[in-house]
């Protein structure tokens, strides 16, 4: 997975709060290869009829803004990569659902909570606009007004590296090293004899 720390794209509101994962994709679409791609599922129930659909609307927005809440209900992981592949790089809201905003940054997906998305979503209404997000700065560049938003140190971390929880954790492999050695040096007793015996076999 590709990082990155600066994204300019347009951004569009979906005017809507408590926004859950079922609403970003259908439990029925869950059942389809990723290989095959999960944007054209996202949101499949709230776009049908409705021509004026913002993403539908502004084809190749990737900042979506919208309501306290986003990405509520169950901890579909599959909600994340249909925003993924549909192309949104970044989600801004006044709260998130842990479980999601954690799934988001673990895929490049940037949950950015921001105290006043709402009216700034309102402000936007059907219109579409030119976005700038910088992660260094934690700041969203809308409209000619930036906003900062909160944005966690390890979140940053990740995405701008574009690590997982797994290539977070090998990033550190020298440290954990140490700590193990260390540990066994000053407490012998924690490893069974069988384990040092496997060990110096090894």
């Amino acid at each position: 997975m590709a990082g990155w720390s600066v994204h300019e794209g347009r951004a569009v509101a979906l005017p809507r709060r408590d926004v859950d994962t079922d609403q970003i994709i259908p439990a029925r679409f869950m059942s389809a290869s990723r290989a095959d791609g999960y944007g054209q599922y996202l949101f499949a129930d709230l776009r049908e009829g409705d021509d004026g659909f913002p993403l539908d609307r502004h084809r190749g927005a990737s900042v979506l803004i919208a309501g306290a809440n986003f990405g509520c209900g169950s901890s579909r992981e599959a909600a994340v990569y249909a925003l993924v592949d549909a192309g949104i790089r970044a989600v801004i809201a006044p709260s998130f659902a842990d479980i999601f905003a954690g799934n988001a940054v673990n895929n490049g997906l940037l949950p950015a909570a921001l105290p006043d998305a709402e009216a700034l979503m309102d402000e936007l209404g059907a219109n579409a606009a030119e976005a700038r997000i910088d992660l260094e700065t934690a700041t969203l560049t809308i409209a000619g007004q930036s906003h900062e938003f909160r944005l966690p140190d390890v979140w940053r971390h990740k995405l701008t590296n574009g690590w997982d929880d797994i290539d977070l954790t090998r990033a550190h492999l020298d440290e954990i090293a140490a700590f193990r050695d260390a540990r066994h040096a000053n407490a012998p007793w924690v490893w069974a004899e069988q384990d040092d015996e496997q060990a110096t076999a090894g």
